[in-house]
């Protein structure tokens, strides 16, 4: 006979607090689709109770070392080829082991920055309403739009040959860039159909060359540090994926999805949304290299790695200048790197060695306090002098 509903939810009520909140968020909706029994009930709780405590960290685990092996392994066979077209043909991002050692180096600029933007429901379906988004993201130069810059040192003047193919696809118009370039301190511009002039006071190479940098690098609009945006649809809805990054400017755009929009730059949303995203960016960035090569780490050794980079607030490196360096070991830290600075700084300041770590105890020959080696045996004395009493 069926339980009721509210029978079997009355029953793993009970068990609410011995598994954790997503476990049993999850056990409701799946039992709230089928129908049970009492028995079956009862092997679905104990079951769940038995792998959960069996998925527990044993006491006295070294998490930190299974962590790293369980990370370092894998990267072994990770391809060393730092490009690859990933589901964009058109954009080229660094994958493989390149990028695992970005993340855990926590690399100011990553090699290739990227972002994926998700539009809004009423757009992402309607792809003039997300190309005109697109051509927002788009950072636009004078160099963008013009074939060539002609230099004459006669006239004294720099003379930009406009490529009209560009300026059409781009929809700039011939004003919108002399606006731009009107600004030019001491420089006097003229243009017509095709071509616009820039007359330079002085008449000398170095001067025509530093105007024709200028001009070219003039900024027409769009988001800046964004190159190039590539449109793709995927299933019903339109994605923007984009060459550099700039997570503040994009977030700001009406239309986009600030919920779903995402930068490879880990560094970038810690600046902007704050430290938890950026932990949450460790993970999924690591898991998502490591899935694409093929290969399989349990996420907990992630998370872990992740939260040892972002414990003080900050995203720190995994390396002497990070993690390994700030450890409160002196001989750890010896062992990692530049020995000799490290012992002759904790001799300065006059550091004690606590000997309570792994590394510590590994070069002392001294049992390593995990595992078995966690447990000491002492003996009373007082009681054995008792029984020699008796």
């Amino acid at each position: 006979m069926f339980l009721e509903p509210d029978e079997v939810k009355k029953r793993i009520e009970k068990i609410r607090e011995e598994i954790p909140r997503s476990v049993f968020s999850e056990l409701e909706e799946e039992l709230s689709k089928v129908e049970v029994t009492e028995e079956e009930l009862n092997k679905i709780i104990e079951e769940i109770k038995r792998r959960y405590d069996y998925s527990l960290v044993e006491p006295g685990e070294a998490v930190g070392i299974v962590a790293a092996q369980s990370m370092g392994e894998p990267s072994t066979q990770m391809t060393m080829r730092t490009f690859h077209y990933a589901g964009v043909a058109e954009l080229n991002v660094t994958l493989g082991l390149p990028r695992i050692i970005e993340i855990v180096d926590a690399r100011r600029v990553p090699s290739t920055p990227t972002m994926t933007i998700y539009l809004k429901e009423d757009i992402a379906e309607d792809r003039e309403k997300a190309k005109g988004i697109a051509k927002k993201i788009e950072s636009v130069t004078v160099d963008d739009v013009i074939k060539r810059a002609e230099m004459d040192l006669i006239d004294s003047k720099v003379t930009l040959i406009l490529d009209e193919y560009e300026l059409k696809r781009r929809e700039i118009t011939l004003e919108e860039i002399v606006e731009k370039l009107t600004p030019i301190k001491g420089v006097e511009v003229e243009y017509n159909e095709n071509q616009i002039s820039l007359k330079v006071p002085n008449p000398s190479m170095k001067e025509l060359r530093k105007v024709a940098t200028r001009a070219r690098g003039q900024y027409l609009r769009g988001i800046k540090d964004i190159q190039r945006v590539v449109m793709r649809k995927e299933g019903k809805e339109y994605v923007i994926y984009t060459e550099g990054s700039n997570l503040k400017e994009v977030l700001k755009i009406d239309g986009v999805d600030i919920t779903r929009t995402k930068t490879n730059d880990i560094l970038e949303i810690h600046k902007v949304l704050g430290v938890e995203a950026a932990r949450n960016a460790i993970i999924n960035e690591a898991l998502d290299t490591l899935e694409e090569q093929g290969l399989m780490v349990d996420i907990r050794h992630l998370m872990l790695i992740a939260d040892m980079m972002t414990v003080d607030g900050e995203v720190k490196a995994i390396g002497r200048h990070g993690v390994s360096g700030e450890k409160a070991s002196v001989l750890a830290r010896a062992a990692f790197e530049i020995t000799v600075d490290h012992l002759l700084k904790a001799g300065i300041k006059g550091e004690v060695e606590e000997l309570r770590g792994i590394v510590e105890n590994v070069i002392v020959g001294r049992p390593v306090r995990l595992g078995t080696g966690m447990v000491e045996l002492k003996m009373r004395r007082e009681l054995e002098e008792k029984r020699e009493e008796a």
